[in-house]
This record gives C-alpha cells, sequence and structure tokens, in this order.
C-alpha cells in the first residue's frame, strides 16, 4: 500500500502517541507550567470531571500572560482555549483525520479521546513524522546540512 491508502485505512492507535498531561480548571497557571516543565511538554489539557477535554493551555500562552503581567496565580480555566471540535481524534479515526484536523484548527497537537470522549493522549506534528519515516523509510529522505556556502569546484572554463 502507499501513503494514501495508508492514512486512509490505518488509525490513530498506530500513531506514535504521547502521554497528555491533563489538570482542572481550578489549578492555578503556575502549578500547570511547573506540570509542563516537570513533563518536559509544552502544554496540558484541561478537563472536566469527567476528565472529558474543555480546553488547552500552552507554553505559547505563558509568555503572552508574562509579557502582559499577569498574574500566574489565577486558575488555568481562565485563560485556556477552547478546544474545537476538530482538535480531537478518536483512536479509532484513520490517520487522515489528524491530517486534517491540523490544517482546520492550525494547531501543532491535537487530543487524542477514547470512546467515552475522556482525553488519553497526545498526537500531532511529531506523531506524524514519526509515522511517516517508520513507514516509509525510502521516501524519506534525511540529509545532513553543511554550514559551507561555497562550492568545491569552480564553474565554467
Amino acid at each position: 500500500m502507499g501513503l494514501r491508502e495508508d492514512i486512509m485505512n490505518e488509525t490513530v492507535s498506530e500513531l506514535p502517541l504521547r502521554r497528555a498531561l491533563t489538570v482542572h480548571a481550578e489549578l492555578s497557571i503556575n502549578q500547570a507550567c511547573e506540570l509542563m516543565r516537570e513533563n518536559k511538554l509544552g502544554c496540558v489539557f484541561v478537563v472536566d470531571e469527567q476528565d472529558r477535554p474543555l480546553g488547552k493551555f500552552t507554553e505559547r500562552q505563558v509568555l503572552k500572560l508574562v509579557c502582559d503581567c499577569v498574574s500566574l496565580d489565577e486558575p488555568v480555566g481562565s485563560r485556556m482555549v477552547p478546544i474545537p471540535e476538530s482538535g480531537c481524534v478518536r483512536m479509532a479515526d484513520p490517520v487522515v483525520k489528524v491530517l486534517e484536523g491540523m490544517q482546520q484548527t492550525r494547531l501543532r497537537f491535537l487530543c487524542v479521546v477514547d470512546g467515552e470522549g475522556k482525553v488519553v493522549a497526545l498526537t500531532g506534528q511529531k506523531g506524524l513524522m514519526e509515522y511517516f519515516t517508520e513507514h516509509f523509510p525510502r521516501q524519506i529522505k534525511v540529509q545532513m546540512m553543511s554550514s559551507k556556502m561555497h562550492m568545491n569546484t569552480r564553474e565554467g572554463a
């Protein structure tokens, strides 16, 4: 099979998924930042009592808040960004749905939910790149970058 067939037929569960960090809306921004730092992730998903996603909070938002001198003691729920419907995929969805979701939402990562809508993982650019390089190693060419800006031989006569 080729790329098109694979991404249409294989499911999100085939992607290399990352552990998603979830927090409740009452947690302070400062505590959410500490959690992201400890886990070396750039986002947390804000969830309700049933672990369904309400929104996300990212390191990019932290930078904006710090620049605007906003108190980091505020609840993270007050500064989260709602997740659009296309910002979540299910484990049984085809891989192509991740690509479509990223294009529609202009997000780098998406929330993966189970059949009940609970957050179970995180996927996005990195997961897709790992998937492509694992499934299509001959089509993906990796070349070393060189800082050498001149040619080794002269052009012309």
